[in-house]
């Protein structure tokens, strides 16, 4: 990563430093797990009309009296978090070097939809005295903070469903600048109460055919999806010091805003196609090194045309190999981008594409090279993860294998 933060660095600190990604955690409805993760991304189709993770068991990682003063959402992020520390094996680190930075689209959302109900029906009394903490959208970062002790420092983005992409780069940029060793990031969402499905429903954004199918030319909007997405992001030498097995390098990052609509994209993508470009300058690299793009592709009509756009705009006519996960994930939201962050290190990790689940007929508006039908081999190159948000934030990440 090029960019790093300009103000003063501890004694001894030079930046910038290399950011790399050394475990991962997914809470999801394909699967918990890197493993199971990787196994449901492979699929051709996931037709399932709900992406529920319905054998959460949140007495897993946690108590059962921490799990009853944490939201949903909340319990997904420490589970995701626990998985990937986990997978980063074992990690000694001065706890004021390390740090948490987590993403979501709208925190709490369970608990105040019923507490709200609550108050109405029995009575404002009656509202628990843990909702403002368990609503609250920085709660998951708090938590996950406590737990392991990290004592850098900890926020969280709130930027839509680019809020997980976010996150991740401005964790990273904190390692990069020799602010932090070790960052915990990624994305949390549990969104899927009754009056948020209406909302996402009423303003035709959510599918009504119960099937998510990206650049499909019958896409017909998105299946919201609960899940959580969590990396260690870790400064490089630090990383090979202990042995650990580096997934990625995040190379750079890219982030602005369309400035445009509440929730439409800018048209023809050129917001999108900029944020993509400021992520290769950051990283140093041209459109030539890139092999392989993880879309946003929602599977709504204007998101998935923008971005095909934004991608024809800044490769040409070279056929760069793009997949959407969110046919087999569906819409994680502000967890998206960590989920597909996690889903870029995996395909380094195996050298394989993931398909474009449930998608059979590309839109013929679109000229991008969709993978689709089966997994495909990994080229060569850096892999970059899109992440696009109502209110025009855009995000995107630069991924490269570490060749040490």
């Amino acid at each position: 990563m090029k960019l790093a933060f300009t103000d003063s660095h501890p004694e001894g600190i030079e930046a910038p430093y290399q950011v790399a990604i050394t475990g991962l955690g997914v809470v999801t409805s394909i699967g918990t797990g890197k493993e199971a993760f990787w196994e449901g991304l492979l699929k051709s189709e996931n037709l399932s009309p709900t992406r529920l993770v319905e054998d959460f068991d949140p007495s897993n990682w946690m108590s059962i009296k921490e799990a009853r003063r944490a939201d949903r959402y909340n319990q997904f992020g420490v589970a995701a978090a626990q998985l990937a520390m986990d997978d980063a094996g074992p990690l000694e680190v001065d706890p004021a070097r390390a740090g948490v930075w987590m993403g979501t689209g709208v925190g709490g959302l369970t608990t105040l939809e019923g507490q709200v109900l609550i108050a109405h029906e029995r009575g404002p009394d009656r509202v628990t005295p843990f909702l403002v903490p368990m609503m609250m959208a920085n709660s998951n970062a708090a938590t996950i903070s406590m737990r392991f002790g990290f004592t850098n420092v900890c926020q969280a983005t709130c930027t839509a469903c680019a809020a997980g992409t976010h996150a991740i780069e401005n964790a990273a940029r904190l390692i990069a600048a020799g602010r932090a060793t070790v960052m915990l990031a990624g994305g949390s969402e549990v969104a899927t109460t009754i009056t948020a499905q209406a909302g996402f429903a009423n303003m035709t954004a959510a599918s009504t055919s119960g099937i998510s199918r990206p650049f499909d030319v019958d896409r017909d909007g998105f299946i919201m999806a609960e899940a959580a997405g969590v990396v260690v992001l870790e400064e490089l030498g630090h990383a090979l010091a202990r042995g650990a097995h580096v997934y990625a390098i995040v190379a750079g990052a890219g982030s602005n805003a369309d400035a445009h609509h509440i929730t439409a994209p800018a048209p023809h993508g050129v917001g999108a196609a900029a944020c993509m470009e400021l992520a290769l300058m950051d990283a140093g690299i041209t459109a030539d090194e890139v092999g392989h793009i993880n879309a946003h592709g929602t599977s709504t009509s204007l998101n998935d045309r923008s971005e095909a756009d934004a991608i024809e705009k800044v490769f040409g006519d070279r056929p760069i190999p793009v997949t959407s996960l969110k046919g087999a994930l569906g819409h994680g939201l502000g967890a998206a981008g960590a989920l597909e962050a996690v889903g870029a290190c995996l395909t380094f990790e195996n050298n394989l594409i993931p398909p474009t689940a449930n998608t059979k007929n590309l839109d013929p508006d679109i000229h991008i090279d969709v993978v689709i039908g089966s997994p495909r081999p990994l080229p060569e190159g850096a892999i970059i993860s899109n992440s696009f948000g109502f209110g025009g934030h855009n995000g995107t990440l630069v991924l490269q294998r570490y060749q040490g």
